[in-house]
């Protein structure tokens, strides 16, 4: 399969305007559909790991339901809501695995916790009793430098390669606006759509 072209032109701006900097430690939370194998949808919260004119990345446990169902079915979209309901991003593409390179590094600038729970985030530990699953997460910390420790092998990234970005605000003085950018023959065309 091809790849979609880059962002360009004012989607760009506008994802360089609502989007945090990828230095910026705190990552929003977005919601992350997929389809399975037999065409149902799910949805989950998952963090934005960061963002360029390529895409959007996330990353996650390989061993998810999420990664069997991009397994399945590479479509993918997220949604990027602001506090008061006063923006709205959706961002519909095609996801693909991120490089290694990539993937190294969105772990190294996780939080201490969020490192750690790519450890222990499992089938298993989710089986233990509140109590064992507090011992569990203790003893790890106890035995592992959680700032040098390198991801587990089951830590992976991906890449969703837009070819629909939706910027929706709302107004509190006049009606709500959709502003639209799709991939139309390689190119990027705007639309200007009702709320």
């Amino acid at each position: 399969m091809s790849q979609l072209p880059s962002v360009s032109g004012d989607a760009l701006a506008l994802l360089s305007e609502w989007l945090p900097d990828n230095a910026d430690p705190v990552r929003p939370q977005i919601q992350l559909a997929t389809v399975d194998s037999s065409g149902r949808p799910d949805i989950r919260t998952v963090l934005l790991s960061e963002w360029s004119a390529l895409g959007v990345y996330f990353h996650t446990d390989s061993r998810s339901r999420k990664v069997a169902d991009l397994a399945a079915n590479p479509a993918a979209a997220i949604e990027v809501l602001w506090p008061g309901f006063s923006r709205q991003l959706v961002i519909r593409g095609v996801a693909e695995v991120a490089s290694a390179e990539e993937q190294a590094d969105a772990y190294a600038r996780r939080s201490p916790y969020l490192r750690q729970l790519a450890w222990l985030n499992t089938h298993e530990a989710a089986a233990l009793s509140p109590a064992a699953r507090a011992d569990a997460w203790a003893e790890f910390s106890a035995s592992h430098d959680i700032a040098t420790i390198d991801a587990p092998a089951t830590w992976i990234g991906f890449l969703v390669r837009p070819d629909r970005l939706t910027f929706w605000e709302s107004n509190p003085i006049a009606p709500s606006h959709r502003t639209e950018y799709r991939l139309e023959a390689d190119t990027w065309t705007e639309h200007h759509l009702p709320g």
